[in-house]
């Protein structure tokens, strides 16, 4: 259980350090991607993102894993 939550811990911490740069890329601004705006705060969540390295991620470890 503790190998888990070390491993979440740091693909979040890798994650939100490669943020600037995979925004550069284009991540973060595609079609699917939910960003509202409201008076008391931003609610933005990158649906399409998300799924787009979902894939690229499972196609990696497929091809690593043979």
């Amino acid at each position: 259980m503790i190998k888990w939550l070390v491993t979440l811990v740091l693909a979040l911490l890798v994650l939100g350090l490669l943020t600037p740069w995979l925004e550069r890329l284009g991540l973060g601004r595609l079609p699917g991607d939910v960003r509202i705006r409201h008076k008391r705060g931003t609610f933005y969540f990158p649906f399409a993102s998300v799924i787009l390295t979902s894939l690229a991620l499972s196609l990696l470890v497929h091809l690593l894993g043979r």
